[in-house]
């Protein structure tokens, strides 16, 4: 059986290539994506059971990272589908393009929230409850009451925020977003407390809540999408049987999408 395994984190790596290198070396039994750069990791892989957990070991252990993912969390989730064709490590400038230069996310995780606690706030009259995922993201599947910012692409997030800080000062709001798995939060919300504002997230996302909670459906509509080919989770982690057609038809280049999605597919 085939599991996904999803991780980040934000760290200094002085050698992004190197550790590159190092990453190829360890994940050659698995199949998926992680990207590299100069402040973090962030990937998907998936496998047996027994190959991922050589694997996580590995990340967090082999010398050749020299502790930098220590601590790292990995969310997993049982396959259906086959989540990947191919096994692929990137060298990019971003591990989550955000199109802001200098923000640096807390590795503290100071503003994170546990699924409890998240519950509790979306039940608060003085927070406001964002959605910080694409628009086709969003229409697929939400928390109860959550805002949609309405945006086509992360780097079209800032200028929601931009737009609307200043009004959730005056009424003395605490933002609480969430994203699939965190990583865009972080990003995010480092900036966002930068501007002045009271800021939290959902630690680990979307997928931690699942995990975290048993009856995560009584705070959350509809499925879950992810970035691979099971297309859309169930608060169970169990894959759905959306398609493609269904979460792209709206999106403007929706047709594009739905073709270069399938390609994609198709690659195995």
């Amino acid at each position: 059986m085939l599991f996904h395994s999803a991780f980040y984190k934000f760290v200094e790596l002085p050698d992004p290539d190197a550790v590159a290198v190092a990453l190829r070396d360890i994940a050659s039994s698995l199949t998926g994506s992680i990207l590299v750069a100069g402040e973090g990791i962030n990937g998907v892989v998936a496998g047996t059971a027994s190959v991922l957990e050589v694997f996580e070991d590995s990340l967090v252990h082999d010398a050749r990272f020299n502790d930098a993912f220590a601590g790292i969390a990995f969310k997993r989730s049982a396959c259906t589908s086959r989540p990947f064709f191919k096994m692929r490590v990137h060298v990019k400038r971003e591990i989550v393009a955000f199109g802001i230069d200098g923000v640096r996310p807390d590795a503290n995780g100071e503003n994170n929230v546990s699924p409890a606690q998240w519950r509790e706030l979306m039940a608060r009259d003085d927070v406001v409850v964002i959605d910080n995922r694409n628009s086709f993201e969003y229409r697929l599947g939400k928390f109860k009451g959550a805002i949609d910012p309405l945006v086509p692409n992360f780097r079209d997030f800032p200028k929601y925020v931009e737009a609307n800080a200043p009004t959730w000062k005056a009424e003395g709001k605490t933002v609480a977003m969430y994203c699939t798995g965190g990583i865009r939060c972080e990003k995010s919300s480092a900036w966002m407390q930068d501007l002045g504002l009271d800021v939290v997230q959902l630690e680990g996302g979307i997928l931690n809540y699942f995990q975290s909670m048993p009856d995560a459906e009584k705070d959350w509509e509809g499925e879950c999408f992810v970035f691979d080919n099971r297309i859309a989770l169930d608060t169970k982690l169990q894959e759905t049987a959306t398609t493609y057609e269904e979460v792209y038809a709206q999106e403007p280049d929706g047709e594009w999408r739905i073709a270069r999605a399938k390609r994609l597919d198709l690659a195995g």
